[in-house]
């Protein structure tokens, strides 16, 4: 039997679930979640592996007009999937207008990959509004297939796994079978963090802050974990500590608990805060947090 493989890029506007739908293709927790934009900044490889097929899915930020440096690196992100893909996924769902950015539109319709469009959230509208979703969105993107679904309750998910198979190319394992990701756990504890801050603060605090784990020590009952949150500002490192410290005291809490599901031991949790003007718009410091 043939060997399949390819990497299957997921690219769309922000908020239209493209981390819900990796983790749901991938069937583990990789991306964090949050109901705010920009939530991800980094590509996170998600790797799925069969006894005949090799699948690898890259979850990017979502695609904005850049106000800052970390925006100009994170749309280099989409841009390199777009260039380095098998096949490339579109993520919208029903509630956005079935229209593309100029320059997404003209990147697309040149690919020489299939495209699939996947339109989200569907569990949100009536079934008779679907298909009438599914015809505008494919007179704006030339698609080998439309398919609507929904991440968050896995309609259609299976589905689209199969639609991926069919279309992916032949080839060889490109990671070792047993791979979930490229990327090593120190970056998904910084993640988790990040989560919380997301979760637990409002207005511009969270795009503010970038999680920096300083050190990770594993022991046989006990990992360790010393991290930094930067800030922008010293009255932004106030708020994100809180009175008497009891903000980041729940932040902490709950990134421990969720750390220690995801590595599936016990945690001790360190967090400090520190202050990096304008870490966004600084190359030193985008370089330093992996941007």
């Amino acid at each position: 039997m043939p060997h399949k493989s390819g990497f299957v890029n997921i690219i769309g506007n922000p908020n239209v679930g493209k981390s819900t739908l990796m983790n749901q293709l991938v069937g583990e927790r990789l991306s964090i979640i949050t109901p705010k934009v920009q939530t991800t900044r980094h590509r996170i490889l998600g790797i799925v592996s069969g006894d005949d097929y090799q699948v690898v899915f890259s979850d990017t930020p979502g695609i904005i007009k850049p106000a800052y440096r970390l925006h100009d690196n994170m749309m280099k992100t989409i841009s390199t999937a777009l260039t380095d893909a098998d096949l490339i996924l579109y993520l919208t769902d029903v509630k956005e207008t079935p229209q593309l950015e100029a320059s997404v539109k003209n990147r697309l319709q040149h690919l020489k990959v299939p495209i699939i469009l996947a339109i989200n959230k569907v569990d949100t509208v009536k079934q008779s509004e679907i298909e009438l979703i599914m015809n505008n969105w494919s007179k704006v993107l030339h698609a080998e297939k439309v398919i609507p679904v929904s991440a968050l309750y896995r309609y259609n998910i299976d589905e689209l796994f199969s639609d991926i198979l069919r279309l992916l190319p032949e080839g060889p394992a490109y990671y070792p079978k047993d791979a979930l990701t490229d990327r090593p756990e120190r970056f998904f504890v910084s993640e988790i963090i990040r989560e919380k801050i997301f979760q637990n603060y409002s207005q511009e605090i969270p795009y503010s802050c970038q999680v920096e784990i300083t050190s990770f020590t594993e022991e046989e009952k006990l990992d360790k974990i010393s991290a930094v949150i930067y800030v922008m500002r010293e009255s932004q490192k106030g708020i994100i500590i809180g009175h008497k410290g009891e903000a980041l005291k729940k932040t902490g809490t709950q990134a421990r608990l969720d750390i220690e599901k995801f590595l599936g031991k016990k945690v001790f949790l360190e967090l400090q805060v520190k202050v990096a003007e304008d870490w966004r718009n600084n190359e030193k410091y985008l370089k330093k947090f992996g941007y």
